[in-house]
């Protein structure tokens, strides 16, 4: 058993280089047929010659190709090796000429402002000269060219880049809330009993000078009897300190003027002082209770004007910048679908809520009718316009690929290139700001450019694949590969 076992650790190195050799030997043939596959294919591509059994390239005046996939040439009909469509005759006026020496400009912007884009040259806002912006500076993939009836069956539209305002609204929602300028709190000023209330409940609607509740005073009618007596014993009149004083205390006391005439005509002392609502609006708090004692300064009611309400409507941080005092705003509520209301940005709260991440801004409505209630919510929306002028596609038009965003521009002669392009804000009815990479007039891709896309980025991983022949030789890389393993990882499990 020894023996045979030294036996088999004296062959195990012997083992190891044989497999080796077999694996190299297995890949350096393969990297050959797939060089000399690729030659063949890209000389066939390139040249629009084909090879026969023999081996000998003979020319042909007829090439077949797909209207999808434009680089795939063949000198005999059939059909796509990609999409599995019948190849169709190339025409000769199909064949593409590039001229490298002469490039496009595209449009002209300005040096210290990329947004800042011109159809023509001449000077920018800053008064410096236009900087041209050529076609291949800005493309964003390989071009594709598609037949007319290819076209149709892949239901491609286009429309036009616009230059217009940019009008995008904010939706947001809201609660409807107090006017905090029409809020008042009527406390009494001296201490006693509340023997009549007028005002009872909550809710309830008073206005100015209306009567609110009748208090017995031992204060109160101290007063009054001081003030009748200066105005029977001074010899002076009315126009007497000690009458004016008296007079003064009575108003202090919040004493209404009628109460005060009423008791210099009757001569009399009232044990009742009349006290009246110094508001208009509704009571949103009562604390007056009818029998009870109150102490000088005790709140007895809150009033509110609801004529005007507040909406508090919270704003993302991304459109803050839009939002300005003044701007107009419409409300809507959920009970009552159809009704719109109009009003305005009246202030921007100078902090975020720190649960929500938003900002609170206040808008301002008039309630005439008393339909918005306090705590309700509503639908806002806010127009806003955060340029004059500016560039917008539709929104369908982008392709989004998560680290660029990109549109396809339709030329002459069926011809599409990606643009790669610089998003702005979102606008209404569909549209999208463009801030680089499009001018005024162009003609864009709005349906189909999906595929249009993956026919691009199919092209152009082609094109890469016929430039490895360029590259370092497939024995260099199978070194690499090599000198990179760990021979004794890869054997471990033979021991």
């Amino acid at each position: 058993m020894n023996k045979i076992n030294d036996d088999t650790r004296r062959r195990r190195p012997l083992i190891r280089i044989g497999v080796i050799v077999i694996m190299v030997i297995i890949l350096a043939g393969g990297a050959g047929y797939y060089l000399g596959t690729m030659g063949q294919h890209t000389a066939h591509i390139d040249s629009g010659a084909a090879l026969d059994g023999s081996g000998h390239e003979h020319d042909e005046t007829t090439l077949y190709t797909c209207g999808m996939h434009p680089w795939i040439l063949t000198e005999e009909p059939g059909t796509c090796p990609i999409c599995g469509m019948a190849l169709v005759p190339k025409r000769d006026d199909e064949i593409e000429e590039a001229d490298a020496g002469e490039r496009e400009i595209l449009y002209w912007r300005a040096p210290m402002n990329p947004q800042e884009i011109y159809d023509s040259p001449g000077k920018s806002a800053m008064g410096m000269d236009l900087v041209p912006v050529y076609e291949d500076e800005v493309i964003g993939g390989v071009q594709v060219k598609i037949d007319p009836v290819t076209q149709q069956n892949m239901g491609i539209r286009t429309a036009k880049v616009e230059r217009g305002p940019l009008t995008h609204t904010i939706r947001s929602y809201g609660h409807v809330t107090y006017d905090e300028t029409s809020m008042g709190q009527i406390s009494t000023k001296i201490s006693g009993w509340i023997e009549t209330l007028y005002v009872d409940f909550t809710g309830q609607a008073v206005q100015k000078g209306e009567p609110l509740l009748k208090i017995y005073s031992p204060d109160l009618v101290a007063a009054q009897e001081e003030y009748l007596e200066a105005l029977k014993g001074s010899s002076q009149g009315r126009s007497s300190g000690l009458f004016s004083s008296s007079r003064r205390r009575l108003e202090y006391f919040d004493v209404d003027e009628e109460e005060i005439r009423e008791l210099e005509t009757s001569g009399e002392v009232k044990k009742n002082i009349l006290i009246r609502s110094p508001f208009t609006g509704v009571v949103m708090e009562k604390k007056a209770v009818a029998g009870g004692y109150v102490k000088a300064g005790a709140v007895l009611y809150h009033i509110v004007d609801l004529s005007n309400v507040w909406v508090e409507a919270h704003i993302y941080e991304y459109d803050l910048p839009l939002i300005s005092v003044g701007l107009e705003a419409e409300m809507s509520l959920p009970y009552l679908p159809g009704k719109v209301y109009k009003g305005r940005v009246s202030y921007i709260y100078p902090y975020l809520q720190k649960k929500t991440r938003d900002v609170v801004i206040r808008l301002e409505f008039e309630n005439r009718d008393g339909g918005l209630k306090p705590d309700m919510y509503a639908d806002v929306y806010i127009k806003t316009s955060p340029g004059d002028q500016g560039l917008y596609i539709p929104t369908e038009a982008i392709v989004r690929s998560g680290e660029r965003n990109i549109a396809f521009i339709a030329r002459e002669g069926g011809k599409f290139t990606p643009r790669e392009v610089t998003l702005g804000i979102s606008l209404d009815g569909g549209n999208t700001q463009i801030l680089s990479g499009l001018v005024a007039g162009e003609t864009i891709v709005t349906s189909g450019q999906f595929m249009l896309d993956s026919e691009s980025k199919l092209k152009e991983a082609v094109q890469k694949m016929m430039e490895m022949k360029e590259g370092p030789a497939v024995s260099d890389q199978a070194d690499d590969f090599f000198n990179g393993m760990n021979m004794d990882d890869l054997f471990s499990d033979m021991e």
